[in-house]
């Protein structure tokens, strides 16, 4: 595959809208570039997954290079057009992630099924659906199909996330999702009763004060608590009840102790809702147990949160009633500077440029890296081309020289991890 037909795949793929669950288009066309493009295998999975595979199926290493097929919300006219410093791809998804999708398969299409077979090493490239969707389904049917029984864990995992095409990206932080509902009965505004927003005011600023007590030395963003608020909207329903809605997206450093965190929440959220001088051993509530802490009141929910399962948990009180929802839980990872992989790129990259260096980057945002490391704990970066900060933006576009060198590079690199 030559710069031509890699720069085709690449806006051809892009010009496909694959919006979260809405990706089949897009993984069927993929699926039948690959097979065009000389792959051993091509399709599309049971999750939707397109997936290209060449190499032996029982080869001695197996490489996973998992992207995103699925975009953000956003019409973006496709075009390139021409700068100073080059041609520049538009269209949504050029950088987040479609173009670091398109290297992995113009990459490995490069590389060649003889010369996989030959080495004895398997590449198996995914275009995984609902990324930005916070439910990850592809990248979770691709690490229950490497599990280690039905097929072998990969020897080492490319994550396909734009970080510049003389970067890696070692680690991202981890994520949860945090619903906070509060109800309570209708009242005039010049009642004497506060109105049910007010509770969402104060549920964003006990997250700021945790976020301040959290980070008080911490001076690197990924070492810190940071949440942002995301949605807050009220209304009354038919049972003449007012509502408030206030969702929050938190990014979490190593290490959190996450089911910690959601059990002081829940002190706050029944301190809120029974009252501060409420007994809380004696709650009424089946589903919060209570323990003490010497310094802290520690509230756990029935079941752990965990990335698969969703927890809730409900307090109702007088006037007032709270709910809590923590979805969307990944950890945070991080993989070790040393190892093949980093090795494959360093090297890489000095075949292609020897004259630029590679550079290492920490995300705050989370990827697919957080699904799929803690389960395969091989080695593990996340490479693509693109500038990061257009992810989601109005004015997402791709240079083409950036897109054709990440090619260059990569397939360097793959060819490097036989050795």
């Amino acid at each position: 595959m030559e710069r031509t037909q890699a720069i085709e795949l690449l806006r051809g793929l892009v010009a496909i809208p694959s919006l979260s669950h809405q990706e089949a288009e897009a993984s069927a066309w993929l699926a039948q570039q690959m097979a065009a493009s000389g792959y051993d295998r091509a399709f599309v999975d049971a999750a939707g997954n397109a997936v290209g595979e060449t190499g032996p199926i029982d080869a001695v290493q197996t490489v996973v290079l998992l992207g995103h097929i699925d975009t953000v919300p956003g019409n973006i006219p496709v075009r390139i057009e021409s700068t100073p410093a080059g041609d520049v791809l538009y269209g949504r998804g050029s950088v987040d992630a479609k173009g670091p999708l398109a290297t992995f398969a113009a990459a490995v299409a490069r590389v060649g099924g003889a010369w996989a077979h030959a080495h004895n090493i398997r590449f198996v490239v995914v275009g995984a659906v609902e990324e930005e969707a916070a439910s990850s389904k592809g990248a979770r049917f691709i690490r229950e199909r490497f599990d280690g029984v039905r097929e072998p864990l990969p020897t080492a995992c490319i994550i396909g996330e734009p970080s510049h095409w003389t970067r890696v990206t070692l680690g991202y932080k981890g994520r949860l999702l945090v619903e906070m509902e509060a109800s309570q009965p209708m009242a005039h505004t010049a009642g004497p009763d506060a109105g049910v927003a007010v509770v969402a005011v104060e549920f964003w600023n006990w997250l700021s004060d945790y976020a301040a007590a959290f980070n008080a030395g911490r001076d690197k963003a990924f070492e810190q608590f940071q949440p942002s608020l995301r949605r807050l909207a009220t209304f009354t329903d038919e049972e003449m009840h007012d509502h408030v809605v206030a969702s929050s997206g938190i990014r979490l450093p190593l290490d959190f102790d996450v089911d910690r965190f959601a059990a002081e929440l829940c002190v706050w959220a029944s301190q809120r809702a029974l009252g501060r001088e409420a007994e809380m051993s004696q709650s009424p509530i089946s589903n919060l147990t209570i323990s003490q802490s010497p310094t802290l009141p520690i509230s756990s929910l029935q079941s752990p949160i965990s990335p698969e399962h969703p927890a809730e948990l409900t307090i109702p009180g007088s006037p007032t009633s709270i709910t809590l929802r923590f979805s969307s839980y990944e950890p945070a990872w991080r993989s070790e500077r040393s190892n093949p992989l980093v090795r494959s790129f360093l090297q890489g990259l000095k075949e292609v440029t020897p004259t630029e260096k590679l550079g290492f980057v920490l995300k705050t945002g989370t990827s697919d890296m957080n699904v799929v490391g803690p389960a395969w704990r091989c080695p593990i970066v996340a490479y693509g081309p693109g500038d990061s900060s257009l992810d989601h933006t109005p004015h997402e576009h791709l240079p083409l020289d950036d897109f054709w060198r990440a090619v260059l590079v990569l397939e360097q690199a793959l060819r490097n991890l036989a050795s």
